[in-house]
């Protein structure tokens, strides 16, 4: 590294100096902020020179020659000698070449810039850097896409408050810039994302422009080397309306472009999906949990397929899932039939217990598993339907409809990869609220599910961005297996659970004013997490953001469908949660 002409300050001599940290004495005249990159030099007996560069983690200022608080009054008024002093704590983040010594104390410190910015970063050593946003210093922030895409690592842990740190937009963000930088290469044409919304139909006008994009706004994307403009290839799902005997898609921000999505009886007893039905998390010593099981098989084996999706069990034919319900109530409460269903040594009270429970999931689950429709109509959730990004609407489904439709969704997608043996085309799977799906205690169907993509996944393919509100509520495993970690705004109680250790202290109370747009950034190739902030959406968050779809996009539903187009939904109906700006 070669030092700029201008110095910022001496490292200071009445604070020790170690080779991890040190302080800095600014010059008068001149300052530091935090987040701020300096290098400074020792000179070696043999002649050597080793540089030592590090962010700026604290900042402090004070009288020197003051005795007592109130000395402050008579310094402002001229009646004592004292002079200001400004000083700064560096964290060291590289050291070229690795002869790890303290810097001397009077020697000079210099503001990083260009390539020395990109030294003390690591941004020299990533091959392939994908843009995550502007530093303090205004200058290109990169993650190693070696982290992101399974390389060497994998998976996105994204934490703060709800509406204010600006999750869900991050994780999109970072999604865009993934494919529009040249990190992937050839792979970006071929790589997918899908990702479940489940706060209002934000995420539902992904590929229509921003009208409200301002000239500082695209500034800010050129200056990352990226376009401003919204996603070109979206497909976008959502379930039927309650009671609609066409299945219409139940949303409001736009016409067309959107296809619904259902399981039929017959796939719901021959995919064995009962166990989703029950997937909040429970303690799996509890015995009803053998009777899902027992029931699931004996459906699998037993329901033979009719018309409509419907199924014949037992002789009697099921259109519908309260149909499904009160067939197997009459079957598990039967001394006769129950040992058939549940085997020998299950007995009536915890065959009870089931049934309570799957009775609950009645009206949740009506509208999704259906018997009613015809078999042949496209209704399935599949991220190989051409379109880049998979967007699932669940924002109108009650919360345990969310979690059936997740935890199938995620298992047929894995499933998938696993079949195909390979590793590419990547899928990237946002889904917000991870501490609801894999939460620390219990256990659950979608919990397992989360655990394997998270231990696994990489070498699949499978890339898990997760936002949750408390990464301390979520499964250690799953954001132990993080590469990267994100954080917005904090709750101040949240930020200190030993799940944020990674950040500095002061970091750490600066969580719990972030504003929303910035986040803190960790990644394994920069020893310090670095804050940045990333720019508003290119795309509409909202419908009154909605303009027209980029000219030449590809199509975004599966159906042959005109261009979107969007209707005039009413003053406030889309949401402010994890807006940026």
């Amino acid at each position: 590294m070669t030092a700029p002409n201008e110095a910022v300050g001496r490292v200071l001599g009445t604070e020790d100096a170690t080779p991890l940290t040190f302080w800095v004495a600014v010059e008068q005249g001149r300052y530091l902020q935090l987040d701020d990159v300096v290098v400074t030099h020792r000179q070696l007996p043999d002649g050597a020179s080793v540089a030592i560069a590090g962010v700026v983690t604290a900042i402090r200022a004070r009288h020197e020659g003051a005795q007592f608080d109130s000395d402050v009054f008579l310094i402002a008024d001229g009646m004592l000698p004292a002079e200001v002093q400004e000083a700064a704590e560096v964290t060291t983040t590289r050291v070229e070449p690795e002869v790890y010594v303290p810097p001397r104390p009077g020697e000079s410190v210099y503001r990083a810039t260009d390539l020395e910015r990109a030294v003390a970063l690591y941004f020299d050593r990533m091959e392939r850097q994908v843009p995550v946003g502007l530093g303090r210093d205004g200058e290109s922030v990169f993650l190693n896409a070696d982290f992101l895409d399974g390389t060497r690592g994998g998976h996105v842990s994204i934490s703060g408050i709800s509406g204010v740190a600006t999750k869900t937009s991050f994780a999109t963000w970072l999604l865009y810039s993934l494919f529009r930088s040249p990190a992937l290469g050839a792979e970006a044409v071929n790589t997918k994302a899908l990702i479940f919304n489940v706060k209002g139909e934000d995420l539902l006008l992904l590929d229509h422009d921003n009208i409200k994009l301002t000239d500082e706004i695209r500034a800010s994307y050129a200056k990352l080397g990226l376009p401003a403009e919204a996603f070109k290839s979206v497909g976008v799902y959502a379930p039927p309306r309650v009671g609609d005997r066409d299945a219409t898609p139940d949303v409001a921000s736009r016409t067309t472009g959107v296809d619904p999505f259902y399981w039929t009886l017959r796939e719901f007893c021959a995919e064995k999906l009962l166990p989703f039905v029950f997937a909040d998390a429970d303690d799996e010593r509890q015995q009803y949990t053998m009777v899902v099981h027992q029931v699931t098989a004996k459906l699998a084996r037993d329901a033979m397929p009719a018309d409509g999706g419907a199924v014949l069990i037992d002789g009697e034919i099921v259109r519908d899932y309260a149909g499904l319900v009160e067939f197997l109530e009459r079957r598990l409460t039967d001394d006769d039939s129950r040992a058939a269903w549940t085997g020998s040594a299950i007995g009536l009270g915890t065959a009870n217990a089931f049934l309570r429970r799957l009775s609950s999931s009645r009206r949740d689950l009506a509208r999704l598993i259906r018997g009613d429709l015809p078999e042949r109509r496209a209704h399935g959730i599949s991220t190989e339907s051409g379109a880049q990004v998979t967007v699932v609407d669940l924002h109108n489904l009650p919360d345990r409809a969310q979690r059936f439709v997740v935890g199938v969704t995620l298992r047929n997608e894995f499933e998938r990869k696993e079949r195909s043996g390979a590793a590419r085309p990547l899928l990237f799977v946002v889904l917000d609220e991870l501490n609801k799906y894999a939460p620390r205690e219990g256990n659950s169907p979608i919990k397992e599910i989360l655990l394997d993509i998270a231990e696994r996944g990489r070498s699949l393919g499978v890339i898990l961005i997760g936002a949750q509100q408390t990464a301390s509520e979520v499964e250690r495993r799953i954001v132990a297996n993080s590469a990267i970690r994100v954080v917005g705004r904090l709750d101040a109680a949240e930020a200190t659970r030993p799940e944020y250790g990674y950040l500095p202290p002061a970091q750490r109370q600066r969580a719990v004013l972030a504003k929303p747009g910035t986040m803190f950034v960790a990644q394994p190739d920069i020893p310090v997490p670095l804050v940045v902030e990333f720019p508003f959406p290119a795309w509409a968050t909202r419908p009154s953001e909605a303009g027209a779809r980029p000219a030449g996009s590809a199509r975004s539903a599966v159906s042959d469908a005109d261009p979107f187009a969007v209707v005039g939904a009413p003053a406030g109906s889309g949401t402010d949660d994890d807006i940026p700006f």
